[in-house]
């Protein structure tokens, strides 16, 4: 039987123990020092003596054990001893030796039902079937893969590859489906992508797509220090398009919902922008500008938390995404780390050594704002890791999204709020409130129903902007008709409209608009009657032609 609440590892210069989720955090007692621990029964299973061991993980079912460590070659220059060894839980035995030279990707992938393990060597990615090493089920043979990852859930496995590009060539990331490798057609979807040097790969958890993305690690333009990112969208089913964001910038982060049915993506220079895509590719809500490099959905995928950490100040905002409605906005200063709790209530935020050595400690938090725990390491210690006890999905019943911040015995700290600093000659003057950026509000960006909810100002200059462009190129479909004669010279316009001003400036900026977008529509149709594919969305703006054509016309006639 489950616990009522997970369990909290703690890790540092003082030990390694355990500590009850909420609402006790008390420390636990039946846990004795590192070793393999059945946290069942509290007894020991294994100890393993692995001085030189610097990573480890645990098979999805717990039933392997893998651990890393640096690879070392004689002094003869005789090749090394394997490096990378798999136990078998159970019984202590090691199963497995491979030698991994590097560090990065050293683990394997398993399925989460261990029917299939996978791991990257020489170009190919070989498979294992049932936990057995010993011999290679199937290979995934590309030239150059450089990463892979497997999909979750249960079966029909998939798999995702990335290939960079070289000599001119596009980077590719292909979707296949396991066992079936061979043959030109065998990938269920293919894209290709310049400016890749490397691509972070996510899927969803129904494994149906997977977004791609993609950077380089030098901006040739010089905008940005962290090089130029791209958001791709791939799916199983062969559909594929490039995420359109609004704000140039970096991606910071992208997180998919657990419904599988949406994702948010931060990005854009500070202030970053986060908006929520559905699987169209289509914005649903933006929420404005902010201090913000992360997303992180609730395990139920019912709230999402927007974080500033690293070189930010800490700022959450906690969001009902179901009526995208404001929860809370606590402040976790200096935090290094961030994880929900799977009861999809808690959360956990930890400042850990080595990414800061002062102030380690951790923080136990309700989503309305309440810190319900708290503990501060000695300033002569430090903490280097904290993570909650995994369980399974469905263990944890989604709860009713409360507003209330719930009662907490361990008092508030309100954040330090530094002002800015003004030169001696302006102290003893009024203050003027300028800002360098003008920030944006959170937009819903849904298609109203009917006319029961008139759009925000900024959402009906969004629409009208999508529909500005059909009406243009309807009218400039006319200017090309044959049977229209060339106008003498200073004769009255072919076009009245396009040149008559309505006397509202708001009018002619839109009818301009609507004009721009249509001519762009018109240059995608050319395009793709010369034989070149379009992309997803591309298509879809060619199918908002009548839509703009209708917009303008009704402007033109209130003109």
């Amino acid at each position: 039987m489950a616990p009522s609440t997970p369990l909290l590892t703690v890790r540092g210069s003082e030990g390694l123990y355990m500590v009850n989720g909420p609402p006790h955090f008390t420390e636990s007692t039946v846990f004795p020092r590192v070793n393999i621990i059945s946290i069942t029964n509290k007894g020991l299973l294994h100890s393993f003596d692995l001085p030189k061991t610097v990573c480890l993980e645990f098979s999805p079912k717990n039933t392997v054990l893998a651990t890393w460590q640096p690879y070392t070659t004689s002094k003869d220059g005789m090749a090394g001893l394997p490096n990378l060894q798999l136990y078998d839980v159970n019984t202590g035995t090691c199963l497995k030796s491979f030698i991994q030279k590097k560090m990065q990707n050293w683990c394997p992938s398993w399925s989460e039902d261990e029917i299939i393990c996978a791991r990257n060597v020489n170009n190919e990615v070989h498979f294992f079937e049932n936990n057995n090493f010993d011999t290679i089920a199937n290979k995934l043979h590309l030239q150059k893969i450089n990463d892979f990852v497997l999909s979750p859930g249960p079966q029909p496995y998939k798999v995702a590859v990335y290939v960079p590009g070289s000599k001119g060539a596009p980077s590719f990331v292909r979707l296949y489906q396991y066992p079936n490798f061979a043959g030109p057609h065998a990938a269920l979807a293919n894209k290709s992508f310049f400016k890749a040097d490397k691509v972070t790969m996510l899927w969803n958890k129904k494994a149906t797509a997977v977004l791609v993305i993609a950077s380089t690690d030098v901006d040739k333009t010089g905008a940005s220090y962290y090089g130029e990112q791209t958001l791709h969208y791939i799916a199983t089913n062969g559909e594929s398009a490039v995420v359109q964001l609004p704000k140039s910038g970096p991606i910071y982060d992208v997180a998919w919902n657990s419904s599988s049915t949406e994702f948010c993506a931060v990005y854009g220079f500070m202030p970053a922008k986060a908006t929520v895509f559905n699987l169209k590719c289509d914005p649903v809500f933006d929420f404005g500008t902010g201090p913000r490099n992360a997303a992180y959905f609730s395990p139920h995928g019912h709230i999402l938390v927007l974080a500033g950490f690293g070189n930010l100040r800490g700022q959450m905002e906690v969001w009902d995404v179901k009526n995208y409605k404001l929860i809370s906005k606590p402040v976790a200063s200096d935090s290094t780390y961030f994880a929900w709790c799977p009861d999809g209530e808690h959360i956990l935020t930890a400042t850990c050594a080595p990414r800061l050595r002062v102030n380690n400690g951790y923080k136990v938090w309700h989503y309305t704002g309440s810190v319900l725990h708290k503990h501060d390491v000695p300033s002569n210690a430090e903490l280097w890791q904290v993570s909650w006890q995994p369980f399974l999905d469905g263990i944890f019943p989604a709860k009713r999204i409360t507003y209330q911040a719930v009662p907490s015995e361990v008092p508030s700290e309100e954040p330090k709020v530094s002002t800015a600093y003004r030169p001696p000659a302006l102290r003893n003057k009024p203050v003027t409130n300028s800002k360098l950026h003008e920030e944006e509000p959170p937009q819903n960006m849904k298609p109203q129903p009917g006319n029961d909810k008139p759009l925000s100002k900024t959402a009906l200059k969004n629409q009208r902007k999508h529909e500005a462009k059909k009406a243009a190129k309807q009218e400039a479909k006319s200017d090309k008709s044959p049977e229209a004669a060339p106008p003498p010279p200073q004769s009255t316009p072919r076009n009245p409209v396009s040149q008559a001003s309505s006397g509202d400036p708001e009018v002619d900026r839109k009818v301009k608009n609507l004009k721009k977008k249509l001519k762009a529509i018109e240059q995608l149709k050319e395009q793709a009657a010369a034989g070149k594919q379009l992309e997803k969305n591309q298509l879809e703006k060619i199918q908002k032609e009548k839509v703009l054509l209708q917009e303008l016309e009704d402007l033109e006639l209130g003109i």
